[in-house]
Order: C-alpha cells, then sequence, then structure tokens
C-alpha cells in the first residue's frame, strides 16, 4: 500500500503563489510518475500537472502553463507544485496521485484519472479576488 498526503493548501490573493508538496510513504520503492489534479464545486476532476519518475516528461494543462511548476524530490519520495500568479479560476480540491504503471513500462506522463491509483486526500486552495 502507497499512501499520499498533499499539504500547503490555503486561501491566497489573486496574484499570490502557494506551493503544494505530496509526499507519498508505505511501499514507495518502485518508480512511477506523479500527477497533480483539482476538481472545483459541481465540475469534473481534471489534471493539472505530471511528472515522470525520470523527470524527463512533464504535462501541464493548458490553462495553468507558465504560471504552475511541478517538481520532485525521488529521495524524499515528495513532488511539488508551485503555483503562481493565481486566479480565483484556481479555486479548487488539489490531490496528487501515482501513476499506475511502473516507469519500467513506461516513462511518459497521463493526463486521465484512470491512469492513476493511488489518491491523497486532496488540500484546498482558495484564491480570492
Amino acid at each position: 500500500q502507497v499512501q499520499l498526503a498533499e499539504s500547503g493548501g490555503g486561501l491566497v490573493q489573486a496574484g499570490g503563489s502557494l506551493r503544494l508538496s505530496c509526499a507519498a510513504s508505505g511501499r514507495t520503492s518502485s518508480r512511477y510518475a506523479m500527477g497533480w489534479f483539482r476538481q472545483a464545486p459541481g465540475k469534473e476532476r481534471e489534471f493539472v500537472a505530471g511528472i515522470s519518475w525520470s523527470g524527463s516528461n512533464i504535462r501541464y494543462a493548458d490553462s495553468v502553463k507558465g504560471r504552475f511548476t511541478i517538481s520532485g524530490d525521488n529521495a524524499k519520495n515528495t513532488v511539488y507544485l508551485q503555483m503562481n500568479s493565481l486566479k480565483p479560476e484556481d479555486t479548487a480540491v488539489y490531490y496528487c496521485a501515482r501513476d499506475r504503471l511502473d516507469a519500467y513500462f513506461s516513462d511518459n506522463v497521463s493526463t486521465s484519472t484512470s491512469r492513476y491509483d493511488y489518491w491523497g486526500q486532496g488540500t484546498q486552495v482558495t484564491v480570492s479576488s
């Protein structure tokens, strides 16, 4: 079993920044891509950013390109999401998730929620206008 724990959410004014962290614990010896997703009230969960285990493949949703940066520290089993120039439309619960495929089979980054098997409990990000 793998446990994912997000932290770093909060209330921020438009134009501000937050840094989310996702710490993995449990059976973390294998190599997997990690993703960040978000879900606003009444909306479906959507892909935000993802990073392959090697770090060589990174993807962002168009809505956050140029504002958000994903990074990872394999030694600490932690993935980060630096969010700058936040907008009210970024308000959502943010989740981190682990790819179901070991990097041996795939080092790409999927945007589909069905590709991810372990999820954190989420952290609320609220951006006021």
